[in-house]
């Protein structure tokens, strides 16, 4: 075919019309392939805008990190973690944080955080304001939860270890044929420690059959029904299921309770847990 046969196909309807087809197919599949891209990159650190702050309690507040597009999402596996970065003091520094949104949420994400005085990344984020950014990577940890993973977890969780808990919950409780049951142990110092209360309360009154909580506190106020001190032994015994059923026990919290729970399991016949969890482990900790 020579150059003027070219030119009369390509000017002829027929080719306009095919041509265009072609290339409204190629817009199309683009515009909608790109739609809930996934940004999280497990071995490169990106920077995500500070775009909202909730303060909830006068040491925790909820915030907010914009997504580089409105239809993306971070892209984290139920049940895992982000690292976040920071230079503090000319040193790099990184913590691990599981956020309290899932991938329903597009465009951003959202860290619930409790500030602690010796809290190096804590304290950072108290520094933050709108615009500033945070490096993120991920996603982190051993934990993948998909249904049918057990028939129930006991979780024990204390302050702000409740974060990869409630993920779990939300995750459990928002699928209708995911039959397993949920029973947690939440422990904190006084009552307006209890983080994510309400959204706990909401979550155990609308699944009454599959989710129920348990808060322990080490200084009730007068008419508290809930348990008081630590978390003891009985109170695992009573409200999270036995060893011996289809169950796994999942524990967050700070290490000196973490150390007591471990005492209390084994007591309950539960085994031991690694020094590194692992999916299959009966007792993991985060």
């Amino acid at each position: 075919m020579d150059f003027e046969q070219l030119v009369a196909l390509a000017s002829s309807p027929a080719f306009i019309v095919t041509g265009g087809l072609i290339l409204a197919g190629i817009l199309f599949a683009t515009v909608f392939s790109s739609g809930n891209r996934k940004v999280l990159k497990p071995t490169e650190w990106q920077e995500y805008p500070l775009v909202k702050k909730t303060q909830i309690s006068p040491n925790t507040a909820i915030y907010r990190f914009s997504l580089p597009r409105e239809s993306d999402i971070l892209g984290l596996p139920i049940g895992k973690h982000i690292s976040v970065s920071a230079t503090i003091d000319g040193k790099e520094i990184s913590r691990s944080y599981t956020p309290i949104s899932n991938d329903e949420q597009k465009g951003s994400f959202d860290l619930l955080i409790k500030s602690y005085e010796k809290g190096n990344i804590s304290r950072h984020f108290t520094t933050l304001k709108l615009g500033d950014n945070l490096r993120v990577k991920g996603p982190r940890g051993a934990f993948d939860y998909t249904p049918g993973l057990t028939g129930a977890f006991g979780m024990i969780a204390g302050g702000s270890g409740i974060t990869p808990m409630y993920q779990i919950i939300n995750a459990v409780l928002r699928n209708a044929s995911d039959k397993t049951q949920v029973r947690l142990i939440y422990a904190n110092v006084n009552e307006e420690d209890i983080l994510l209360r309400s959204e706990l309360d909401v979550l155990a009154d609308a699944h009454p059959d599959r989710f129920k909580v348990f808060y322990v506190l080490n200084n009730p106020p007068a008419g508290w029904t809930g348990g008081v001190g630590f978390v003891s032994k009985d109170q695992i015994q009573t409200h999270l299921p036995a060893s011996t059923h289809n169950a796994k026990i999942l524990m967050c919290g700070p290490p000196p309770m973490l150390k007591a729970m471990k005492v209390h399991l084994d007591e309950l016949q539960w085994p031991a847990p690694r020094t590194v969890s692992k999916l299959d482990d009966k007792v993991f900790l985060f």
